[in-house]
C-alpha cells in the first residue's frame, strides 16, 4: 500500500516518538551584510538569540538578508519576549567565522553553515531531540536525518538540499544528432557526436579543488561504489571506485571529450559558466544552474546521471545545515525558533527563492505540485532516494580536502586510479581511526 505524505509524517512521528521520550529521560538522568555584523529584528525581550547564517544570493544582492528579516519579524510578532540577532556571512567565511566565535567562547545560539560534525563531536550542540517538537523532527526526509547524525544521534538539522542530475544542452544535442544518455556507453557516444559537431567541451568534468569531492561521488555512486561501505567505513579504493575512474580516464578524458581544461584544473563554477554560455554539451548540474542557463537562452534538458548499464541504485544529495549551540543555555528559545523556521511556509520561501529543495516531507509535496517550481521537479523526484557525503564523520573535512586536491590526478594522462584512490583511502582510514 502506498502511503501519502500525511500518512508518512504520521508514521514517522510514531517511529520517532519513542526516541524523543528516551532522549528526554536520558537528559533527566544525566544581521547585517555579507561583510559585517548587524541586527535583523530587535526589541527589549528577556532573551536574545544570536544567529550566524550563510549568504545564498549569487548575484551580490540582499535576498538572504530579506528572508531572515521577514522570518525574524514574523517570529517576534508571536514571541515578543525573544530578540533575534542575525549575522549574514559569505559562504567563503561562514564556517570559519563560527569556528572562531566558538574558540573565543562566544558561540552563537544558532549557526546555519556547511558542517556540523566537529561541533557535535565536541559536545557543543543540542541534539534534534532536545530542540524540536516531535512532528517537526519526524517531518525531515529520511536521507537528511541519517546524514545529520553523529554517533547515531541527530545534531545537524537540514536547512536546504539539492540533487545533481545530468544537464544537457538541447540545442547542441539536436544539432549533433545526439540522444540523452541512460548508460555510460550512451553518454560517451553522445559526447563523441558533440565533439564531431564542434562543441568545445562535450562533457565537463570538474575535478578541480572547488568541489571535486561532490563530482567524484556522483560518478562513484553511478558505478555502484561510494566514499563509504555498507558499514559506513571509508572504502575509497574499492574495486567499484577504481573501475569508475578507469572508465572516466579511458573513455572520456583519454578521448578528448572533456574539453580543453584538464579535469584536475576545472572548477565547478567555471564549468557552470561555460554551460550557461553554450560551450558545454553535458555536465552534472545544480538547481541554481537551470535559471542561470535559461536566462542566457540555453534550453536545458535533465536526466538522471547514467549508471554503467542504466539508472544507478542511488544518486548524490547535498544538504546545508543549521544547529543549536549549548553554550548560552537557550535550549527552549532555540527550539521554538527552529520549530517556526521549519514550517512549510518558511521552508518553501527560502528553498523557492534560491532554486533549492525543501528538506521536509510536507514542503516537498507542496513544491512538487506547484507550477511555479516545475523546473525543480526532477530534483525533487530524486531527493528521497539520495545518498549524502559522510558529513557526520569528524574526519570528513580533512578527507574531503585530500580528495579535492588529489582526485583529479586519477584521470590525467598516464594516471593510475588504483594508486591515487589507494593513497587517499589510506589517509582516510587513518583519520577515521583517530576519530
Amino acid at each position: 500500500m502506498q502511503l501519502n505524505d500525511e500518512q508518512k509524517v504520521d508514521e514517522a512521528v510514531e517511529r520517532r516518538r519513542f526516541l524523543g521520550l528516551t532522549a528526554a529521560a536520558a537528559a533527566l538522568a544525566t544581521t547585517g551584510t555579507a561583510t559585517g555584523c548587524g541586527v535583523l529584528g530587535g526589541g527589549d525581550g528577556n532573551v536574545t538569540l544570536t544567529v550566524v547564517a550563510a549568504d545564498y544570493d549569487l548575484t551580490g544582492g540582499d535576498s538572504t538578508k530579506r528572508y531572515w528579516d521577514g522570518l525574524v519579524a514574523a517570529y517576534r510578532a508571536k514571541h515578543p519576549e525573544v530578540t533575534v540577532q542575525v549575522r549574514i556571512e559569505s559562504w567563503n567565511d561562514v564556517d570559519r567565522t563560527v569556528a572562531e566565535m566558538v574558540k573565543a567562547g562566544e558561540a552563537p545560539d544558532i549557526a546555519q553553515i556547511g558542517a556540523y560534525a566537529d561541533h557535535a563531536a565536541a559536545d557543543r550542540l543540542y541534539s534534534a531531540d532536545e530542540l524540536l517538537s516531535i512532528p517537526v523532527q519526524a517531518n525531515f526526509l529520511a536521507p537528511l536525518i541519517a546524514a545529520g547524525e553523529n554517533r547515531r544521534t541527530q545534531y545537524g538539522l537540514p536547512f536546504v538540499a539539492s540533487t545533481r542530475p545530468l544537464f544537457y544542452n538541447r540545442d547542441l544535442f539536436e544539432a549533433a544528432g545526439a540522444q540523452p544518455p541512460t548508460t555510460w556507453a550512451e553518454l560517451a557516444a553522445a559526447a563523441e557526436k558533440l565533439k564531431a559537431h564542434g562543441v568545445p567541451t562535450p562533457f565537463a568534468l570538474p575535478l578541480g579543488p572547488e568541489e571535486a569531492q561532490a563530482e567524484a561521488m556522483m560518478w562513484l555512486l553511478s558505478g555502484g561504489g561510494g566514499w563509504t561501505d555498507a558499514a559506513e567505513h571509508y572504502a575509497i579504493d574499492s574495486e567499484a571506485n577504481i573501475r569508475t575512474f578507469e572508465w572516466l580516464r579511458k573513455n572520456l578524458v583519454g578521448k578528448g571529450l572533456t574539453g580543453p581544461v584538464a579535469p584536475a584544473e576545472l572548477n565547478r563554477k567555471a564549468a557552470f559558466a561555460a554551460f550557461a554560455e553554450g560551450r558545454v554539451g553535458m555536465l552534472n548540474g545544480h538547481p541554481s544552474l537551470v535559471k542561470e542557463a535559461a536566462g542566457k537562452g540555453i534550453r536545458v534538458g535533465q536526466v538522471p546521471l547514467p549508471g554503467i548499464d542504466g539508472k544507478p541504485k542511488t544518486s548524490m544529495g547535498v544538504a546545508d545545515w543549521i544547529m543549536g549551540f549549548r553554550q548560552n543555555g537557550h535550549r527552549k528559545e532555540i527550539g521554538d525558533f527552529l520549530d517556526f523556521l521549519f514550517s512549510d511556509e518558511n521552508v518553501l520561501k527560502f528553498a523557492g527563492d534560491n532554486d533549492l529543495l525543501p528538506v521536509t516531507l510536507t514542503a516537498s509535496a507542496r513544491m512538487e505540485t506547484d507550477p511555479q517550481h516545475a523546473n525543480l521537479r526532477e530534483f525533487l523526484k530524486a531527493l528521497p532516494d539520495t545518498q549524502l557525503p559522510p558529513v557526520g564523520k569528524t574526519s570528513w573535512a580533512a578527507v574531503s580536502e585530500n580528495i579535492k586536491q588529489n582526485i583529479g590526478r586519477a584521470v590525467a594522462p598516464g594516471g593510475r586510479p588504483a594508486e591515487v584512490l589507494g593513497a587517499i583511502g589510506r589517509a582516510a582510514t587513518a583519520a577515521e581511526a583517530a576519530e
